[in-house]
């Protein structure tokens, strides 16, 4: 990666958390790029909850992994195809981006989508037992400009992966073990501090 700074997502965990609203914010804040919405139990209401409960001006800095219908009613940043929701709203001309979870999904993914996150990079936080599935030629030959490395990413991973051609890092547990905002705070810190 030349001198642009990597992008840094944030995923929300399965479950709705109590002031999770607040917690985006503050993550928004302290310089991750995007906040992906994944929540897949999560109802239509409780998703449009949580988008109104966070300040509108970070509104174009989410994006949904799910209800995309919300897109009619609030200016948000992009969708995230998955598994659940594999093919963009008809007429939806914003921006996607994709699950993928091998270098063959990357590649022909990469033709149609803003970018990808490829998991698992390395053993997942969230996910116990779900380890790093790439070798260093995989991930050494993934295509430049379109892949996001998910899966267990912690500020010291960061500084290992620099050497492959990542636009950025997307993290779930080591931002969501955070028991208070000031260790969330500090989590983030240490995060952009790796970039």
């Amino acid at each position: 990666m030349a001198d642009k700074k990597a992008v840094l997502i944030a995923i929300t965990p399965q479950d709705v958390r109590h002031d999770e609203a607040r917690q985006i914010a503050t993550i928004l804040d302290g310089g991750a790029t995007f906040v992906h919405l994944r929540h897949p139990g999560a109802t239509y209401s409780d998703m449009k909850r949580i988008i109104e409960d966070i300040p509108q001006r970070y509104h174009s800095r989410l994006r949904l992994h799910g209800h995309f219908e919300l897109l009619n009613e609030f200016n948000l940043g992009g969708i995230h195809l998955n598994s659940r929701c594999p093919q963009a709203p008809l007429l939806y001309h914003g921006s996607v981006s994709r699950t993928c979870h091998s270098v063959e999904e990357v590649n022909e993914a990469a033709q149609y989508v803003d970018f990808v996150t490829l998991s698992p990079i390395c053993n997942s936080i969230s996910k116990p037992g779900y380890e790093g599935a790439f070798t260093h030629e995989q991930l050494s030959s993934l295509p430049l400009g379109k892949v996001v490395a998910l899966g267990g990413i912690t500020p010291g991973h960061i500084s290992e992966l620099k050497q492959y051609p990542f636009i950025g890092y997307a993290v779930l547990g080591y931002l969501w073990e955070a028991q208070t905002t000031d260790e969330l705070t500090q989590r983030l810190d240490k995060l952009t501090s790796a970039l």
